[in-house]
């Protein structure tokens, strides 16, 4: 065999009836270039964290907008990566690629000069847009590079890690350029990575297009958008106090978009997403387990950040340094996982790790001792290693429970699941953190001058503001107030988030017992 490193030296295995070429030097080169995109669209959903106080601080965006600045760039996302994924399967992988790329950096750029609130979440939508193009097509284009199973299986390995290391660093990224520079700067970090990317992809990533591409079906992404952002809006307008007439028509045209949807993809020849496969019972539990285990995972990042910074007044740095264990323990976990999932069930590996990560739910309902620090690192380790195995196994899982000829659409929907439920997370648990929040404030905020009685008791990072410009008595007053407000919401949401977890570990248990990770179902035809 020929060495691995030399592109002119590609040797043709023949298996069964097809011929596959393992892949060279230019293709390992390839996947390190579609790490970049990778790397960057999944640190961009969580790189906003640190950054959230000094937003709050010189945007003053209300809790509703501050959660939207937050989730909205996970929604567009989860609403369009299939659709992305049918584009790119007809105008080609790489040139959707390219164009993602460059509309990621232009965005971001108006992302890191937006002058308010509104303005910044209708750019960080855009950037989900933009994001939306660029995560099927490095995988569309990694498995065309890579056609011998274990090169192939390799090259995932390392894209998941991307992924995965993503996520992590996110919130330590964030924070160091929050404290060298200003909270735009998090926006910023992205542009020479697509610059590089649009130099680089040319070279070494090829070009593809499926001959029989599915038809695009702009009504049924309308629908699916219509359907989460109409039902999310209404309940964000519930959990801050907004008009329940309002919440109600939001809440019902969600559900009404939704029932339209469902009912356009079972008639389709087509579909947008196959609710057929939701007939699999492994396929089904995957998918609810990979929204939920993110869903709480993603959705208490937004309060720890909070905390550290205005509750324990750490800088944006001390911040970010005390979440890279976090980062390391899910870069760990995602690296172990495979190796236990071929000598242990997968059940077993999944739903005990949902048990770890609900553990480290429970340490997180100890914070606001003088020990508040370590118990954020231990509870965010012990939950980052406990998620890990369902981050490193759900692709694997889903896909494999479906038919050959359906594995594609199992794996877009792998994704849009995943970036759904991270979005669900500060969605749902973000506007229960705000109502419990607005509810322990209202007594110290109904004291305060009417200007800022509003601010101090919508957010936390409105009260320290509010302390800041208040006389030195009044201004600590509401600031310990307000700390100690959100610290019980903390330890609220905690507890919320370590019934589900709990909760899911035994459904997974109880519904993949019998399922190892190289079973396939062949159920649905």
């Amino acid at each position: 065999m020929e060495r691995l490193g030399q592109s002119t030296g590609r040797k043709a295995l023949m298996t069964m009836d097809r011929t596959l070429v393992r892949a060279g030097r230019r293709e390992w080169w390839g996947l390190v270039v579609l790490g970049l995109p990778t790397l960057l669209v999944s640190m961009d959903a969580s790189i906003l964290l640190l950054a959230l106080p000094r937003i709050s601080a010189q945007l003053d965006p209300s809790s509703s907008e501050l959660l939207w600045i937050v989730d909205i760039y996970t929604f567009v996302i989860a609403g369009t990566l299939v659709t992305a994924g049918t584009l790119g399967d007809r105008i080609g992988r790489r040139r959707l690629l390219l164009i993602g790329a460059a509309c990621f950096a232009a965005v971001s750029v108006l992302a890191a000069f937006s002058t308010s609130g509104l303005m910044l979440v209708a750019a960080r939508g855009l950037l989900g847009l933009a994001g939306a193009t660029l995560m099927p097509s490095t995988l569309a284009l990694l498995t065309t590079m890579f056609t011998v199973p274990a090169q192939r299986a390799r090259a995932i390995a390392v894209w998941m890690s991307c992924f995965s290391a993503g996520v992590a660093l996110g919130p330590v990224v964030g924070g160091l350029l929050v404290q060298w520079f200003w909270w735009g700067a998090v926006f910023l970090a992205g542009v020479p990575i697509m610059a590089l990317l649009l130099v680089l992809a040319p070279r070494v990533l090829p070009e593809h297009r499926e001959p029989n591409a599915g038809r695009l079906d702009p009504a049924s992404v309308l629908l699916s958008l219509i359907a989460v952002m109409g039902v999310i809006y209404g309940l964000k307008e519930l959990a801050t106090g907004g008009k329940a007439s309002t919440a109600l028509i939001a809440v019902s045209a969600g559900v009404a978009g939704g029932v339209v949807f469902a009912r356009r993809q079972l008639t389709l020849a087509q579909p947008l997403v196959d609710l057929r496969l939701f007939a699999n019972r492994i396929f089904t539990t995957g998918m609810l387990t990979l929204l939920m285990g993110l869903l709480t995972t993603a959705g208490i990042q937004i309060f720890v950040t909070q905390y550290l910074q205005i509750v324990l007044g750490l800088s944006p740095l001390a911040a970010g340094v005390w979440m890279v264990p976090q980062a390391l323990a899910v870069i760990v976990g995602t690296q172990l996982s495979p190796w236990l999932a071929a000598r242990v069930r997968v059940a077993s590996i999944v739903a005990g790790g949902l048990v770890v990560s609900g553990l480290g739910f429970l340490v997180l309902t100890q914070i606001g001792g003088t020990l508040a620090v370590a118990v954020v690192v231990l509870g965010n380790v012990v939950i980052s290693l406990g998620i890990a195995p369902l981050m490193a196994l759900s692709a694997e899982l889903v896909v494999g429970s479906v038919p050959e000829g359906k594995t594609g659409n199992a794996s877009a929907l792998n994704e849009t699941f995943g970036e759904l439920g991270a979005a669900l997370g500060v969605a749902l648990l973000g506007s229960l953190g705000t109502a419990l929040y607005r509810t322990r404030m209202a007594d110290t905020a109904s004291d305060l001058p009417p200007g800022a009685r509003a601010e101090a008791g919508d957010t936390v990072g409105g009260a320290a503001a509010v302390g800041e410009r208040l006389p030195a008595d009044e201004g600590t007053l509401v600031l310990d107030a307000a700390r100690a407000a959100f610290t019980d919401t903390v330890q609220t949401v905690s507890i919320v988030a370590a019934v589900v977890t709990f909760a899911l570990s035994a459904l997974v248990f109880r519904a993949l017992r019998e399922v190892r990770t190289e079973d396939r179902s062949h159920a649905l035809s």
